[in-house]
């Protein structure tokens, strides 16, 4: 099967600064795919890139064997690709049921509009108790459902999800990845997932890729990421203790 979505040797600056260096990587249809990083690694930088909001010096983007780089954002949604954004970045004085309604401003099909309104609704119970309810005033777990929410209600092909365990505490973490993999073994919806937090984000995933300083330097099953050494010690917390765990800690620039 080809790939629904395909970065090759994609270079991206802020400036002067290369943030995104040669990156190479794929999406199939279906899958959930994460990329993982500490800070400044360059992952929010490659969703940015992706959905057009930054355009890439060198590289393709591919989806559905079209290049889409260096497109208009509107343009790429339109394509299907849709990004939640780090942070949430919920309209906070527009409703719950106006936010969702905007996820939705490029259909016309009204009816098919009401059923994917139920749809988030029935995964996000407590977003219909709170329809009415001006977003701003949502916890910080609530908005990260009505962000989702509110990508899903473009019946997108891709779902890009920057950091969406950001400033949430562990059981809204694994309450929102639950929904997560509802939304992809139930609905079908593929999605790309950026997180520093590696034990949520590959149990999760099909497929994992590690990023540090712009580069890709591990890639592999989520299965065989969660198993390795290097991804326990420094994304897992399992580091051995003692001068042997130092030791790995001072191999951790061979990756590259």
């Amino acid at each position: 099967m080809s790939a629904l979505l395909e970065v090759n040797n994609l270079e991206t600056f802020y400036g002067p600064i290369m943030a995104i260096r040669g990156v190479s990587l794929e999406v199939r249809k279906g899958q959930v795919v994460t990329v993982l990083g500490a800070n400044g690694a360059g992952k929010t930088t490659l969703l940015k890139t992706i959905s057009g909001i930054m355009d890439p010096e060198k590289g393709q983007i591919l989806f559905e064997g079209e290049q889409i780089q260096g497109r208009e954002p509107h343009q790429v949604v339109r394509r299907g690709i849709v990004q939640v954004p780090e942070g949430r970045e919920v309209f906070p004085l527009l409703t719950v049921e106006e936010n969702l309604s905007l996820g939705a401003y490029t259909r016309s099909d009204r009816a098919e509009i009401a059923r994917d309104r139920d749809l988030v609704f029935s995964y996000f119970p407590i977003l219909a108790e709170r329809r009415e309810q001006e977003a701003g005033t949502l916890s910080g777990g609530q908005q990260q459902m009505l962000a989702i929410g509110r990508g899903l209600m473009l019946r997108p092909k891709i779902m890009l999800l920057d950091e969406p365990s950001l400033g949430l505490s562990p059981l809204l973490t694994q309450e929102i990845f639950d929904i997560l993999r509802r939304l992809n073994k139930d609905e079908g919806v593929t999605m790309m997932l950026v997180e520093q937090n590696a034990a949520v984000a590959l149990d999760l995933a099909d497929q994992g890729y590690v990023m540090e300083l712009g580069r890709i330097v591990m890639a592999d099953t989520a299965e065989k990421l969660a198993a390795s050494e290097d991804i326990q010690s420094f994304y897992l917390g399992h580091a051995n203790e003692g001068a042997r765990g130092e030791r790995r800690w001072k191999k951790r620039k061979t990756w590259r």
